[in-house]
């Protein structure tokens, strides 16, 4: 795996994107020493179907907005191009030639550790581990039993899809301390003007009020 060919994948809802999505970048880029991040927002995620996520149009800005002037960062529509559910395998199996990159480039797709649990259930799930190298970033937010929660994931993948693929995933985890921000609680806080926001980057703040997002005004 070549440091010039190597590019990470950070795939998720962005709803909105926030500071602890930033932190998993910036973690994964440092721990794999990765010249491309690419972020792409999902137009509709398998696991929240009963779910609406504000529009793709805006999801795709906010993460223009908050990636804009952070080298190696990138923003790509790929997801909300295609119909349907938003599944990880399909977009890792497009991202090569979306970037004018070889069918084989090495992809180090980045995941917060609460996506674990549920992991082995993912669409071509053996393929997906197959073709990609994962890099966990620690989402526990300092829990007591956070290790041993990670450990019982590990243990569940590899009885589902072999020892190996565990270890895979085991040796992309990165135990950093987290910054607990969460999307659901932001959308909760940002109807009221008074509410603590200082996990959105501030032009992505500026948007969703400007835009009157998840009932923010100005």
């Amino acid at each position: 795996m070549t440091q010039e060919t190597r590019v990470g994948l950070f795939g998720g809802s962005f709803d909105p994107v926030h500071a602890g999505h930033l932190h998993a970048a910036r973690a994964a880029r440092e721990a794999f020493d990765l010249p491309r991040v690419v972020f792409v927002p999902a137009r509709r995620s398998p696991f929240k179907p009963g779910r609406e996520l504000a529009p793709g149009a805006d999801r795709l800005a906010m993460l223009h907005l908050a990636t804009a002037g952070t080298p190696g960062f990138e923003v790509l529509d790929l997801e909300l191009e295609r119909d349907g559910p938003s599944y990880t395998i399909d977009t890792v199996r497009a991202l090569p030639a979306a970037l004018g990159l070889p069918g084989d480039v090495p992809i180090c797709l980045i995941l917060g550790s609460d996506v674990l649990d549920g992991l082995a259930g993912w669409r071509e799930a053996r393929a997906l581990l197959e073709r990609v190298q994962p890099v966990v970033v620690d989402r526990s937010s300092g829990k007591v039993d956070g290790a041993a929660e990670v450990e019982a994931h590990l243990t569940e993948i590899a009885r589902q899809l072999g020892p190996a693929l565990a270890d895979k995933v085991r040796a992309g985890y990165l135990r950093l301390p987290p910054v607990p921000a969460s999307s659901t609680d932001l959308r909760s806080r940002l109807p009221g003007l008074g509410a603590d926001v200082r996990d959105l980057p501030p032009a992505v703040l500026e948007y969703i009020r400007a835009h009157g997002l998840y009932g923010a005004r100005r």
